[in-house]
């Protein structure tokens, strides 16, 4: 009797600890199933979601085919259920379990907003509000409000005083937030090249100098052009000559301007018109980068005053207006034989 009862118990073990293995093998198996997805997928865990929670959730954005085996893993491996509040990147490929282990990190998804050399504002503002998971707080917003937002002194225009780059966030960053990085690494740029100038240039201030790379980024994109582009400024400057520089009307000309510069453009009088005004214009007229701020601060020495496009991407500079003349005239026969073709 004793032995049958034996036998019955030691059958009835051998079931648990079968069923037991069994169970635990296909929690290992769904903990190593990849995520039920072809491409990248961005998913938001938001705070206080708990087990039951986070199963509904992988299940509804159909990130796991079945959760029957989900609160099991979580049984079996805690350390996996100490998931954080957040928004979350998801690849092909990726294990449930390391996806769970990734909710546990708390390492956000980044995101990133590029921003270029010789931008403006107005530009910087859309690629912001195109910007997904940044929390848009600038819509409508004038100059004046986002420089006050960005702490600039009272009637400092924002323009030229953020630093082109591309920039990570993650989900929830505020879009002043972001500016305010590309300040402070603007600032920081600007006090360098401040420092590190030729102290015999014709700048008063760092504010000129960051005035006159913002011409420079929008004059040339050719890397070896730069310091000799600014100077041909500099010089003008130092015999009291108008800089002439068609980038400068074109911001002045505002929303007006449609792709064209016309002779009656250049002489109406604006604060940026330096075809009429003597020196530099009063602000910026966009994001400079590093190689035009070193520009700016340790220009070329040349005895350059002009330079127009050469038709090959380039400019050609020369000392006289006669030379200048006959260059405009070489430019302007390229620019014809080119469109006749």
């Amino acid at each position: 009797m004793k032995k049958r009862k034996l036998k019955f118990v030691s059958i009835i073990v051998v079931l648990v600890l079968g069923l037991l293995l069994w169970g635990y093998q296909k929690v290992e198996r769904f903990a190593d199933t990849p995520l039920a997805i072809q491409q990248e997928a961005i998913f938001k865990l938001p705070a206080g979601t708990g087990r039951v929670a986070l199963e509904g959730l992988l299940v509804r954005d159909k990130l796991i085919r079945n959760g029957m085996w989900f609160p099991w893993l979580l049984r079996v491996e805690p350390q996996l259920a100490e998931f954080k509040a957040g928004t979350y990147r998801f690849t092909p490929g990726m294990t449930v379990r390391e996806m769970l282990k990734l909710l546990a990190s708390g390492k956000e998804a980044q995101f990133s907003a590029r921003f270029i050399e010789g931008s403006r504002l107005r530009d910087w503002l859309t690629v912001l509000q195109q910007s997904k998971y940044l929390k848009h707080t600038l819509a409508g917003k004038s100059e004046t409000e986002i420089a006050v937002a960005l702490g600039l002194p009272e009637g400092t225009n924002p323009e030229g005083r953020l630093y082109p780059d591309t920039y990570l966030y993650t989900a929830g960053m505020s879009d002043i937030a972001l500016l305010k990085r590309a300040h402070l690494r603007m600032t920081k740029a600007l006090e360098d090249a401040w420092q590190g100038r030729d102290t015999s240039l014709p700048y008063k201030t760092p504010e000129e100098l960051l005035t006159m790379a913002s011409i420079i980024e929008k004059e040339t994109a050719v890397p070896e052009e730069r310091t000799k582009v600014a100077s041909v400024f500099i010089n003008r400057l130092r015999i009291g000559m108008r800089l002439q520089t068609d980038p400068t009307v074109i911001y002045g000309m505002g929303d007006s301007y449609n792709g064209d510069i016309t002779r009656k453009d250049l002489e109406t009088p604006t604060a940026y018109n330096t075809y009429v005004i003597n020196g530099l214009p009063p602000t910026p007229i966009a994001m400079p980068g590093k190689a035009s701020l070193a520009a700016a601060a340790n220009p070329a020495k040349t005895p350059y005053l002009y330079f127009v496009a050469d038709g090959k991407g380039g400019h050609q500079f020369t000392t006289n207006l006669a030379s200048h003349n006959q260059a405009v005239r070489a430019y302007r026969q390229a620019l014809k034989e080119k469109n006749e073709k």
